[in-house]
């Protein structure tokens, strides 16, 4: 039959409980880490070049470049038109500095060809930008432009495991059952939360359970025994 919409796939349904923990960690979150990012930026644009540097590294190495890039370059068509040996020199200390500079320095170039030196604020646009993937995109909306996302990354994936909140590892599954679970509100600061969760406490190889805040209602914490959760509204 032709014509016909396809189907839309029918997702499992969230452990039992899950919305309740989703949103009591949404609180405690929240008050453990007011700012949801460590990045710092003046800009969606000054935002998108940190956010691309800080793969492979941390946000307060980031954050020691970042001053001397954006006053040597301090918009997009700057960054385009740069010679990649001086940019390699202010980035090494990030590690995969020539890699990072060729993917700003692309970034830049897309920015000023295709969209007038303005950083776009819609998802369709942003992923068409080289560096920047789904979740990079989902960051500089929702930090940059006030716009809803939920970005997943392997702490998101992690943590949304270890909670209960998904029994998933596909990204796409997660950012919409997640997202079912919480005002939209909360989206961008719930993902930047558990990546920074996941970055201090919740770690791959050993949970520090004992120092967690979440630990009385986390279904993976070693720490006993889980309490009935009342959640704010």
């Amino acid at each position: 039959m032709t014509g016909a919409k396809p189907k839309k796939p029918v997702l499992p349904p969230p452990p039992y409980g899950a919305r309740a923990r989703a949103r009591k960690a949404v609180e405690r979150l929240q008050d453990e880490y007011p700012a949801v990012t460590e990045l710092a930026h003046q800009s969606p644009w000054q935002l998108v070049v940190a956010t691309i540097l800080s793969a492979q590294t941390t946000d307060k190495t980031v954050n020691l470049v970042t001053p001397k890039l954006f006053e040597r370059y301090p918009t997009p068509a700057d960054l385009a038109a740069a010679d990649p040996a001086e940019v390699e020199a202010i980035l090494k200390p990030t590690g995969f500095f020539r890699a990072k500079t060729r993917a700003i320095i692309a970034c830049a170039r897309d920015v000023v060809e295709r969209f007038g030196g303005e950083v776009p604020n819609r998802m369709d646009k942003l992923v068409t930008l080289r560096g920047i993937g789904r979740k990079t995109a989902n960051v500089i909306l929702g930090v940059g432009f006030g716009v809803p996302g939920f970005p997943v990354d392997t702490h998101v994936t992690r943590l949304s495991n270890r909670l209960g909140l998904v029994q998933t590892r596909d990204p796409v599954k997660i950012e919409k059952q997640v997202c079912a679970m919480i005002p939209r509100r909360d989206w961008t600061g719930f993902s930047l939360r558990l990546i920074l969760h996941g970055r201090r406490i919740c770690v791959a190889r050993k949970p520090k359970c004992e120092e967690c805040i979440l630990n009385d209602f986390c279904p993976s914490s070693t720490i006993r025994p889980q309490r009935k959760l009342r959640v704010r509204t």
